[in-house]
């Protein structure tokens, strides 16, 4: 996907405009821009090492998870808390802790107790390469910034420290809108343990848009959970405890936040996270194709987008590779939908370079299914 012409360059700008909701003790000014993040697609080639790393990562976080939902399943049964969500507290408010640099703080979340791994956003560590971490229960480590990608807006973190207490994993496949939804953070550098707030899932693949096309998010989940400056990098959580998203930003407007925030999705919070532990960067998949909204008439008036038009294959294009041609209307990557091109890059993002996809395509009328792995962007 060629990074000029991920959208039509004419759609107007939505209301309200969105911005980090990183906040600071002493607030820096605010920057010109308002998400200093994403466009393109996630990924990077790992090493065997970092791919069964990655794995065991996976296969570990599947037990806490069980863990966890059983533990808040017996303190909400045994009535030794007066509801779910202050369970989902008890577990997850060891898990997310203070990132604190000289002049500002945010959140992270701690994902590997073992090896001290914390993710937060890119915004909050910016350019530094050590930050003060304070954990839930006051205690202070310094932690090693291992890597950062600004085109998602991740960083991770790693501490030395014992008796650490990593997130349980969740998924944001099978959630729905006004599924329950928690956020765990740290704002306004607030002393004291963490904030809970609590809310619902108001929406998916919601696009954030940045000052410039190059720096918009997509498939963002939207919540009414309250964030404040400083939540940013704390976690968002489902019913049962379990990271379904990473806090990132919050809608504003003239009037003040609007009830608006927006997180990154775990799929992508643990394939980026994973790739910056293997390998100290994280990498963009290449689909090699620019396209854009596929609109067709319908028999009352009105159109409705139906997949992504290709209008040209790049240089390199493993799309153009594998038998996809200019007009082609991509409708289904890796069996799920496609009908608009944002949904393209939000599914997209999840994939690494290398990854072997299938992409389903509309060519005049007749429905054909093309497999290929997909490349690698250049910065």
């Amino acid at each position: 996907m060629h990074e000029t012409d991920q959208l039509p360059i004419d759609w107007p700008q939505p209301e309200p405009t969105l911005v980090p909701e990183s906040g600071a003790v002493e607030p820096d000014p605010p920057r010109p821009w308002f998400i200093p993040v994403v466009a393109g697609f996630l990924g990077a080639t790992l090493a065997v090492a970092g791919v069964f790393a990655f794995d065991l990562g996976r296969t570990q976080n599947t037990i806490t998870d069980r863990v966890t939902e059983r533990v808040i399943t017996e303190l909400v049964s045994s009535q030794k808390v007066d509801s779910q969500a202050a369970a989902v507290a008890l577990v997850v408010v060891p898990s997310v802790v203070t990132v604190e640099l000289p002049t500002a703080s945010g959140s992270g979340v701690i994902l590997d107790a073992e090896n001290g791994y914390i993710v937060t956003n890119q915004h909050v560590v910016t350019d530094a390469a050590t930050v003060n971490i304070i954990l839930s229960d006051g205690r202070k480590y310094e932690g090693e910034v291992l890597g950062a990608d600004t085109l998602t807006d991740l960083a991770v973190i790693q501490i030395d420290g014992d008796g650490l207490t990593a997130i349980a994993l969740g998924s944001s496949a099978g959630l729905t809108v006004g599924d329950g939804a928690i956020a765990v953070g740290n704002p306004l550098g607030l002393r004291g343990g963490p904030t809970v707030t609590v809310g619902v899932l108001s929406a998916f693949d919601r696009q954030v848009r940045g000052d410039t096309p190059a720096e918009d998010l997509f498939g963002m989940i939207q919540t009414d959970a309250p964030f404040n400056r400083g939540s940013s990098g704390g976690a968002l959580v489902d019913t049962q405890g379990r990271l379904i998203g990473i806090t990132t930003a919050l809608g504003v407007t003239d009037l003040g936040a609007e009830g608006l925030g927006f997180a990154i999705p775990v799929e992508v919070v643990r394939r980026v996270a994973g790739e910056i532990i293997a390998t100290g960067s994280s990498g963009h998949a290449f689909l090699g194709i620019e396209g854009t909204t596929e609109l067709v008439d319908l028999s009352d008036g009105a159109q409705a987008p139906v997949g992504v038009i290709v209008s040209q294959l790049l240089d390199g294009s493993s799309a153009g590779a594998n038998g996809i041609r200019t007009g082609d209307v991509i409708t289904t990557l890796d069996d799920q939908p496609v009908t608009t091109m944002e949904g393209l890059i939000s599914i997209l993002r999840r994939f690494s370079p290398d990854d072997q996809v299938t992409v389903g395509v509309n060519r005049n009328g007749e429905t054909l299914t093309v497999v290929l792995r997909l490349g690698a962007r250049e910065s």
